[in-house]
């Protein structure tokens, strides 16, 4: 029977559990790791869902710890945990080669487990990616008084735009995501790699993209810029753009 994209609780080690939804089709898995704090039922992860359901194109889309339907809080959350996830994700859940769509955060993660499993991987498609947000955009960021509170107190609130609820950013994962870092080394990956960035992004600056295209080394590296583009990338035309690109490398 084909999964319709129901949500189901894929259970961890620790008594947690990760919430997914998978739909079955034909190979590759096309899988949505979505950004910092968003949840799988974003408007890019359910247009991928619609997408892969029309075409019979194999999906999963799921929820990190703290993240949406899945147990545990937010802020007890590091890099390394959602990595974590993100494997338990693909190793029990997806079958066959992967197309990894990755948001935001979700590039980092991305990125990172295709270095973990280089031979899974069909393609990577990154959108506005954050690898090493930790320290090049959140720490950099922080003036004095912020670090010293981070520091002193272990977390530090602060307002979100996407939600009335404010950020959390703890000192753990910060340090945590010391051991992730990607962007001082070159990153060998066996397959093509697209990057997405809306060049008004006030998130991720699009010039990040260049850097992360410059640290790859893959048999292609294509990078468009979005002018006018948001850190979404969720207008109907952006959307359009993110199915035509998914849908070059599952071919």
């Amino acid at each position: 029977m084909t999964n319709k994209g129901s949500v189901q609780h894929l259970s961890r080690p620790d008594g947690n559990t990760v919430a997914y939804a998978r739909t079955d089709g034909r190979a590759p898995t096309v899988v949505f790791l979505g950004g910092f704090r968003s949840d799988m039922t974003g408007t890019k992860a359910m247009a991928l869902e619609a997408w892969a359901q029309q075409r019979g194109q194999a999906y999963l889309r799921f929820d990190y710890f703290g993240h949406g339907q899945s147990s545990g809080r937010f802020e007890d959350g590091t890099i390394g945990r959602w990595l974590d996830d993100s494997l338990a994700a693909i190793d029990q859940l997806a079958n066959g080669k992967l197309v990894l769509v990755g948001s935001s955060m979700g590039g980092w993660l991305s990125l990172l487990a295709a270095r973990v499993r280089p031979d899974r991987m069909a393609g990577l498609v990154l959108i506005a990616a954050a690898p090493d947000f930790t320290e090049r955009m959140l720490l950099k960021g922080l003036s004095p008084e912020d670090r010293a509170t981070l520091v002193s107190d272990g977390r530090l609130e602060r307002p979100s735009q996407y939600s009335p609820e404010p950020s959390v950013f703890t000192w753990k994962l910060i340090e945590e995501g010391r051991r992730h870092l990607l962007l001082d080394k070159p990153l060998a990956l066996p397959c093509p790699v697209r990057l997405l960035h809306g060049q008004s992004d006030p998130d991720v600056p699009w010039e990040y993209s260049l850097q992360i295209a410059r640290h790859l080394e893959a048999p292609e590296v294509v990078t468009t810029f979005i002018k006018g583009g948001d850190h979404r990338l969720s207008t109907p035309a952006d959307l359009a753009r993110l199915l035509a690109t998914v849908e070059e490398l599952v071919r």
